[in-house]
């Protein structure tokens, strides 16, 4: 059984700092491509960043528009974990985000590619 489990969510200050992680079981982490979305009230989910499975040629990351410079995505295959290292947060921010993972050659911005999703983490930016 896959499980996604997601953790590291909180209040923060505008400005502030906070990292993500999600710990994965149930299939062989090194060969899924992973991806966090975040979707906030009213609004349609949307993909935050993504990191391509191992392989010998290197890491492969992708990051959503809003995010890129601030954000950063990462995994630790030893520990089945993948992690947003999120810096100079925004109000924008706020959301649930989620973890999820997908077979295939690479990480896609498509969330209708992704099968495995976790439960969420909830990230509060005030201002």
């Amino acid at each position: 059984q896959v499980q996604l489990v997601e953790s590291g969510g909180g209040l923060v200050q505008a400005g502030g700092s906070l990292r993500l992680s999600c710990a994965a079981s149930g299939r062989t982490f090194s060969s899924d491509n992973m991806a966090w979305f975040r979707q906030a009230p009213g609004k349609e989910r949307e993909f935050v960043a993504g990191i391509r499975r191992s392989t010998w040629s290197g890491v492969v990351v992708l990051y959503g528009d809003s995010v890129t410079g601030r954000f950063t995505i990462s995994r630790d295959n030893a520990k089945n974990t993948v992690y947003l290292q999120m810096n100079s947060l925004k109000p924008e921010d706020t959301a649930v985000y989620y973890c999820a993972a997908k077979g295939g050659l690479s990480a896609s911005r498509d969330q209708n590619e992704y099968a495995y999703w976790g439960q969420g983490t909830q990230v509060t930016v005030s201002s």
